[in-house]
């Protein structure tokens, strides 16, 4: 039973400290809790959102000492403060915001296959409701390879310790990814459902914690001057981009097995997809938004057989240059195989078939070792007509652009046609742009603070549904399919530092349209 009234949307009240809780963390002394989530709950701590009943207890096959595995998390928040500085402005490490922290951590040494590690973990959890009074609420946050995930739910089962009684509640956080195929997915879905209920699970995709990405909703819902345009009658078609400059680095068998398709496209761009062509939920609650987004999957033209043909493009990197460092190619990165089929790279043009949206093309791309990092989703406005420009030196209308920037400045930008000074009629391409740093004051953010305390608090609308996650797989196992069974689909190469292969031009040059620059 989540603690707390929902407000009158339906949606948990926000802005408050978050309820009593325990948060365990399996893969305590992995990268992400180091990087990413220590950080972000030091920074909840400095929000004031971490209740004073808290504790922390980190589970790994590393064998800390209580003073060593703080140190250890220490040093990835104090690299983050002194990576987030802005300038020479060096913002000072908070000392009683770590030691809030560090003073209700512990750490235990075992196997998260093994049934003992969580008699252990049952008696460290009730040391912890009594020392700290976390009431019995306990987060779960599975920071662990994606084969374990349906593995310690089981076990935490079998303990008994996601059973929610006497009102408190147990919740799950499992990051991505949510299988790696439409089949996994749903057997992942049923082996933890069979266990626990969908609202303990709160499956995480962190670009949803960005504030651009939340703020796609507030942009189109909130404001007369683009809801009314948001349509298949004002919008020629929609780009969404994923651009990384880094390869693969350490991670390449992941991704000898895993590929761009699967890393990023069923989660990481859905999202951004689902968030743009949703309809306006009734109401900010959980499910009311998550059954919208889920409409959107559902209503995606399949890309079977020829429509995956011609409508996909997959690409590698080859040998280049990132940044005005030389990379070499992705099949002479240690670990991939010379005659590696692995894409680095995945373009695609897809059709939602609704009323909104029918007839407009969305383009979707994303890569590794391209020439610039950025996330962007841009909508292009249909042109108008050209006569009265007819018997003047324009020879052609500036298109109407509205660019959300989600990384790494995150803003919005608008692009439209204006009269350049001077006695004849000539049009020059002008930008307004809003950067959420220069209009608000905003800590540097890991994007898992919101995610975290959403969950503390019981909100679910920025995680997956299963059947979110299972119409997401729906739409790219058909192409998954084609590439698996049929060696004849080209895999296309582009040289490092490019924005990437020549073909993925012709996803849009055969409507007469073009990529927006990534540089």
């Amino acid at each position: 039973m989540d603690s707390g009234l929902d407000s009158p949307a339906g949606r948990p009240q926000r802005g408050h400290r978050a309820p009593p809780c325990a948060m365990v963390i399996f893969g305590a002394s992995g990268d992400l809790t180091k990087r990413l989530l220590m950080p972000a709950l030091y920074n909840l701590v400095r929000a004031r959102r971490i209740p004073d009943h808290f504790a922390v207890i980190g589970i790994d096959r590393s064998e800390w000492s209580e003073e060593n595995f703080r140190a250890h998390l220490a040093e990835g928040v104090r690299s983050f403060v002194s990576d987030t500085a802005a300038g020479a402005i060096t913002e000072a490490f908070d000392a009683d915001t770590w030691d809030f922290l560090a003073q209700r951590m512990t750490h235990i040494d075992g196997d998260a296959t093994n049934p003992e590690l969580y008699v252990s973990l049952a008696q460290e959890l009730k040391s912890a409701e009594a020392e700290y009074g976390t009431a019995g609420n306990v987060i779960f946050y599975l920071a662990v390879a994606s084969s374990l995930f349906g593995t310690i739910v089981e076990r935490l089962a079998e303990a008994g310790l996601t059973e929610e009684k006497d009102g408190a509640w147990r919740r799950i956080i499992i990051e991505k990814p949510f299988g790696t195929d439409l089949p996994s997915a749903r057997a992942l879905d049923a082996r933890i459902l069979k266990v626990v209920s969908e609202s303990q699970i709160y499956r995480m995709d962190h670009f949803l914690g960005k504030e651009t990405v939340q703020n796609i909703m507030v942009l189109r819902f909130a404001n007369g001057i683009f809801e009314p345009l948001w349509n298949r009658d004002h919008i020629d078609h929609v780009q969404i981009t994923v651009a990384e400059t880094v390869g693969v680095e350490r991670r390449a068998a992941f991704y000898e097995a895993t590929g761009a398709l699967r890393d990023m496209v069923p989660n990481h761009v859905f999202q951004l997809l689902s968030l743009t062509a949703m309809e306006p939920p009734n109401s900010f609650a959980a499910d009311a938004v998550r059954t919208e987004k889920d409409k959107v999957l559902e209503a995606v033209l399949p890309l079977a057989g020829d429509d995956s043909r011609r409508n996909v493009v997959r690409g590698q990197y080859t040998a280049g240059i990132v940044k005005g460092q030389p990379v070499r190619a992705y099949r002479d990165e240690d670990g991939v195989a010379p005659d590696s089929m692995a894409e680095t790279y995945v373009a695609m043009r897809l059709g939602i078939d609704n009323w909104r949206w029918a007839d407009v093309p969305f383009y979707l791309r994303t890569g590794k070792s391209l020439t610039r990092r950025t996330t962007e989703i841009a909508i292009q406005f249909k042109r108008v007509p050209f006569a009265l420009f007819r018997d003047t030196p324009v020879d052609a209308l500036t298109p109407n652009v509205l660019a959300l920037q989600i990384q790494p400045d995150e803003g919005i930008s608008l692009q439209f046609g204006a009269k350049k000074p001077g006695p004849e009629i000539s049009l020059g391409g002008v930008r307004m742009d809003f950067r959420y740093r220069d209009y608000f004051h905003t800590e540097p953010s890991t994007g898992y603070e919101t995610l975290v305390y959403d969950c503390m608090i019981g909100d679910a609308m920025l995680f997956q549904r299963a059947d979110s996650v299972e119409a997401g797989w729906a739409v790219v196992q058909p192409v998954l399919d084609l590439w698996q069974n049929d060696r004849s689909v080209p895999l296309e190469f582009y040289p490092a530092g490019t924005a990437g292969p020549d073909e993925a031009e012709q996803l849009l040059w055969r409507g007469g349209r073009k990529w927006r620059p990534i540089s």
